[in-house]
């Protein structure tokens, strides 16, 4: 697997206790579902304008150090979601569907720190705390 790089929010823990507790113990250290090999199940937020003009500073920034970033990550093309279960096999999707529908929608959270992460394999290169709060 090819090496690459991630900015992940991390989120206040209520908002990420609400998540582990309904994945729990389903959870696979990604309400919507799409089909790559596997199944991986993530919750789409509705992205907040202060996150998107958060988003589009932090593109600005780096663009500025020369870093190149994908279409799909640019302001305008990025949809953030957050991924509660990955590569859920087939024998266990009918599972995995009705922790879904138990799930109290909306959760709502914000997040707390932002970090830069290095895969395959996970590991976290640095994090900060945010000054403000970002509503997720």
């Amino acid at each position: 697997m090819s090496q690459g790089y991630a900015i992940e929010l991390y989120f206040d823990p209520a908002l990420e206790n609400q998540v582990l507790k309904a994945w729990n113990p389903y959870l696979s250290p990604q309400l919507e579902a799409f089909q790559v090999t596997a199944m991986f199940f993530f919750l789409a937020p509705t992205p907040s304008m202060p996150l998107l003009q958060f988003h589009s500073q932090l593109c600005d920034a780096m663009r500025k150090e020369g870093i190149e970033i994908v279409e799909e990550y640019r302001p305008g093309s990025w949809i953030p979601y957050c991924p509660v279960a990955e590569e859920v096999p087939k024998s266990r999707m009918a599972e995995a569907f009705t922790v879904l529908r138990d799930l109290k929608l909306p959760v709502t959270g914000y997040a707390m720190d932002i970090g830069l992460v290095e895969y395959s394999p996970v590991r976290e290169l640095f994090s900060v705390m945010l000054g403000n709060t970002f509503e997720a």
